[in-house]
């Protein structure tokens, strides 16, 4: 280290392990940058943007070489203090217009898109959305293609709740938007993520009585290995996050050993039909 003038430690950046899809990416993204030769140094973050900034700023005390966030979004500020000190920064799942961040991340917009397009091939015509955290880019894009779609098809979204990630705000969600007489509620409910989608099947089922797809079609995003799981067979948006995480990866070292350019990188999600949802036509 004192000859290179390189730690070889990368700092990971995550803040919600509930959800599986971020503790399978943690474990591949330690293995990969083993693989490469490098040490991987976990902060788990807190949730308010005071605290964030606190604990960046007490890692750079460790003088890694760069920073991988995950569910993770740096502040401009942050950003620019990684850069005057010449760290790389990477945001995994996670898109920032600011120069000088790498970001890689799923086309959360056209996986929006293909959510609505396939509910409307297959004859729904209420849609809904549980949105996640109104400052998470990944919901907003997701939202924002789910939308687009419809109205490009002339249809319109029928209700939508906040579940902010968060099971309690979840079930209080799927509450608001179910419990009501069949006439009066959507027939098919787009979620923003698997945590939640998975939260809301329990509650419809198990407190709500109504069945999924006959009653209300599902559809999720992440593609988490309980989502394969028989109990709940979930039909979702797959993010390839093999291949997010070598990309990212890649793109790391690259700006550690050879400074290069930064880049910004959407990866297509694939369409999973599994059994939550119901052709109506």
């Amino acid at each position: 280290s004192m000859i290179t003038g390189r730690s070889k430690i990368i700092a990971l950046l995550f803040s919600n392990l509930d959800n599986q899809f971020y503790a399978v990416a943690l474990e591949k993204f330690c293995i990969e940058l083993q693989k490469n030769g490098y040490h991987a140094m976990v902060f788990m973050m807190p949730e308010t943007a005071v605290g964030v900034e606190k604990t960046v700023s007490d890692l750079l005390e460790y003088k890694v070489d760069g920073i991988i966030t995950a569910s993770v979004e740096l502040s401009s500020s942050l950003c620019k203090l990684c850069q005057d000190q010449e760290i790389s920064v990477v945001m995994f799942n996670r898109i920032k217009a600011e120069d000088g961040v790498s970001c890689v991340s799923t086309d959360n917009l056209l996986g929006g898109r293909l959510a609505a397009r396939h509910l409307m091939d297959i004859g729904h015509r209420n849609f809904s959305f549980l949105s996640g955290l109104a400052e998470s880019s990944t919901g907003r894009d997701r939202k924002l293609g789910f939308e687009r779609e419809l109205t490009d098809q002339g249809q319109r979204l029928f209700d939508q709740a906040a579940g902010h990630f968060d099971l309690r705000a979840t079930r209080s969600a799927v509450f608001a938007l179910l419990d009501r007489p069949e006439n009066a509620r959507p027939d098919a409910l787009f979620v923003a993520n698997d945590y939640m989608a998975i939260e809301a099947l329990s509650v419809i089922r198990s407190e709500l009585n109504l069945k999924v797809p006959d009653d209300v079609s599902i559809i999720g995003f992440d593609d988490i290995p309980m989502a394969r799981y028989s109990e709940y067979d979930l039909t979702t948006l797959r993010q390839p996050i093999n291949q997010m995480i070598d990309r990212s990866v890649a793109l790391m070292l690259s700006a550690v050993e050879d400074n290069d350019t930064v880049q910004k990188i959407s990866i297509a999600p694939e369409l999973v039909q599994r059994g939550t949802v119901a052709n109506r036509n």
